[in-house]
């Protein structure tokens, strides 16, 4: 069944109703993505909240909220008449915290549980130790693990473990779910060689048709595949009543200035939300279908997930357990800062970043010694800003949680602006493999064709900057993940020379550079800028 109309964005808090037939069923949709394993309450830049100011009501989100968030949706759909509720995730529960560093995806696995998920898609954070920890995790989940566009059939972990769809029923009714996970997950992640991945549009349209063909017409595809790639889905495909989303770690509302677009953002027929990141918010949408599974109306806008709400007891004794072995490690204060440093990822994927500078100039600064010129850090890598004050070598892992080494390696000139030209390929996607440097300054230009970016690039050397020479060959440091060609750089898997890959892990680098700073001043001084 084919169904597609053009039809305004819905008001700020008000019911879009979509057609005059009276509706026959409603769904409730809680939905959460991008959680990174945020276990404990975050601080207003998205990294750890220390007790004090928790205990002031300075924080947001962690488990114990969010349990008590949305035990108090629930309650609020209760009260609607044949009312169904379904709660899903838009993907990467896995990385972000010491949580899953030590635990990897067991944490995840029993919180999702005893808050009762429905379903979720796989995000690519979730194949960053492959398929061996994925698979543990959908063994132990009491709900499907979706993944459309991701054909698993030839990995042994994952065939049959992971579904394309699924059908739930809710409140008398049921519902088709699909997922999706990004197209260059094999850039993003680890999936290995037996995983492969496909069109977001034809993947869809082939479990939509499917599930029609069942007699399901209420489908609802869980996205972790960016906003823009949503509006995209939502355009090219037939059948799709709402995409739940992920991996932009976009906020959709209706009343905060700061959204990035309406709640739900209507395309056709198809309303598409978002909740923004680390469980700060959990997205409650209301729809009733008619008789024949269109949408007639449609409401919400996410919770904040803030000081306001009562953290549940139960659920934060069972974290203070689980944190107890992290304890010694993340309370260990390395140095301080006498200004925040600013790791945000709206800017550090599009600009200098303090953070990123932090962390280049402390790569460079280890290994300059070897004969290094230049660092290339993926903004993608680096995931919280740190606040003033004392820091602890839990604020560097929740930066840097992703237990990378240093690689060092030798590349020519020309293949170091062939670099730099894939990290700026896709800026206005606000993607991760931005890239933040050390010993080299570049301009770029965003308005020109991908490729045709870069338009100076200097190097530091004894008497100073001076351009880039494209036949000499330069000394590089970068992580373990970018050298490999994660993140699109290819050019570092096929043409570096004299290759190391396992020199010292990043955060102890950046905490050891803290620490020889004593107090450490963020600067931003120009080594990446616009025409």
């Amino acid at each position: 069944m084919i169904h597609r109309r053009t039809v305004p964005y819905a008001s700020a808090l008000a019911l879009c109703t979509l057609s005059g037939i009276a509706s026959a069923d409603t769904l409730t949709i809680l939905h959460t993505n991008d959680f990174h394993s945020k276990v404990e309450p975050i601080s207003r830049f998205d990294s750890p909240c220390s007790a004090e100011d928790n205990s002031a009501g300075e924080c947001f989100g962690g488990y114990a909220r969010l349990v008590t968030a949305i035990e108090a949706a629930r309650s609020r759909a209760a009260e609607k008449s044949n009312a169904g509720v379904l709660l899903v995730d838009g993907g990467d529960q896995f990385q972000g915290s010491l949580f899953y560093t030590y635990y990897k995806g067991k944490v995840a696995a029993e919180m999702m549980n005893s808050l009762g998920y429905d379903a979720m898609t796989v995000g690519n954070h979730e194949f960053d130790d492959g398929p061996v920890v994925l698979r543990a995790f959908a063994d132990t989940v009491e709900f499907p693990v979706l993944m459309s566009n991701g054909d698993v059939a030839n990995e042994p972990q994952l065939a049959g473990k992971i579904l394309k769809s699924t059908v739930i029923e809710k409140g008398g009714e049921r519902y088709g779910l699909i997922g999706l996970t990004p197209e260059n997950t094999g850039e993003l992640a680890s999936p290995g060689r037996n995983v492969t991945f496909s069109d977001p549009v034809s993947a869809v349209q082939t479990e939509v048709d499917k599930l029609e063909a069942e007699g399901i017409d209420r489908i609802i595809v869980l996205s972790h595949s960016g906003y823009g790639t949503d509006q995209r889905v939502a355009t090219e495909t037939t059948g799709v009543d709402i995409i739940v989303g992920g991996h932009s770690n976009t906020l959709l509302s209706n009343t905060d200035e700061n959204a990035a677009g309406p709640y739900p953002t209507m395309v056709g027929d198809t309303a598409i939300v978002q909740a923004y990141a680390y469980g700060k918010y959990l997205g409650e949408l209301s729809v009733s279908f008619d008789a024949d599974g269109v949408i007639d109306q449609v409401s919400g806008d996410p919770i904040i997930i803030d000081g306001q709400v009562i953290e549940d007891e139960a659920t934060l004794a069972r974290v203070s357990e689980l944190a107890e072995p992290l304890d010694g490690i993340r309370t260990q204060v390395v140095a301080g800062t006498s200004a925040d440093i600013d790791g945000s990822r709206d800017v550090c994927r599009v600009q200098e970043c303090e953070m990123g500078n932090l962390v280049a100039d402390a790569m460079l600064a280890r290994v300059k010694s070897q004969g290094i010129d230049i660092a290339l850090m993926n903004a993608g890598g680096i995931r919280a800003s740190i606040g003033a004050g004392e820091v602890t070598m839990g604020d560097v892992l929740t930066v840097l949680p992703f237990q990378n080494t240093l690689s060092t390696f030798s590349l020519s000139g020309a293949d170091v602006v062939a670099a730099l030209e894939n990290g700026v390929s896709e800026v206005e996607e606000v993607a991760g493999r931005f890239p933040q440097v050390a010993g080299v300054q570049y301009v770029f230009d965003p308005s020109s064709p991908v490729g045709e970016r870069i338009v100076d690039v200097l190097v530091a050397g004894e008497d100073g900057f001076a351009p880039i020479d494209l036949d000499a060959i330069y000394g590089i440091v970068s992580n373990d993940y970018v050298r490999k060609g994660g993140d699109g750089y290819a050019v570092f898997a096929d043409r570096a020379s004299d290759v190391y890959d396992y020199g010292p892990s990043l955060d102890a680098v950046v905490a050891d550079y803290l620490a020889a700073s004593g107090s450490y001043q963020p600067t931003l001084d120009g080594r990446i800028a616009t025409r």
